[in-house]
């Protein structure tokens, strides 16, 4: 990636701007948004956790103008936030695009998709339970937020 690759992923403020949540998997990627006024998550997409996973997920970033990206990881008791691969996603996105980034919680968010799922009725669980999981762990951060401010 060029050395300018933050300037162009430079949003402008005449826009709404968006928050990501990531459901960060080996090999699939949760992905879900919303919107920085009404502040409700939305599944949206899943992505594949392959050799053109960081030029897609960098291109939703530029193209939804995004303003923060929220990643699930488990906080365990004692262990460090650095030892897990979504650690190691906003460390990239952070100094590669410039683009700012939070950490939640995503201890059983996949159990709550799919539990969700089944009650919305939803046959293939597999299918949807990536991207669920990203709206629960964005979700949650958004709620988190509210209440701290």
């Amino acid at each position: 990636m060029k050395k300018n690759l933050k300037e162009k992923f430079k949003f402008s403020p005449d826009f709404p701007s968006y928050y990501l949540g990531i459901d960060y998997g080996e090999s699939r990627v949760g992905l879900a948004l919303a919107d920085e006024e009404m502040r409700i998550a939305f599944s949206w997409d899943v992505i594949k956790n392959d050799k053109s996973f960081f030029a897609n997920l960098s291109g939703i970033i530029k193209k939804k103008k995004i303003k923060e990206v929220i990643i699930g990881i488990p906080f365990f008791v004692g262990l460090v936030k650095n030892e897990y691969a979504g650690k190691k996603l906003g460390d990239f996105l952070q100094k590669k695009i410039g683009v700012k980034v939070a950490y939640q919680n995503e201890m059983f968010s996949t159990k709550m998709a799919h539990f969700n799922l089944k009650k919305q009725g939803k046959k293939e669980i597999k299918k949807y339970d990536d991207k669920e999981a990203a709206r629960i762990i964005l979700q949650e951060w958004l709620d988190n937020k509210k209440i701290i401010k």
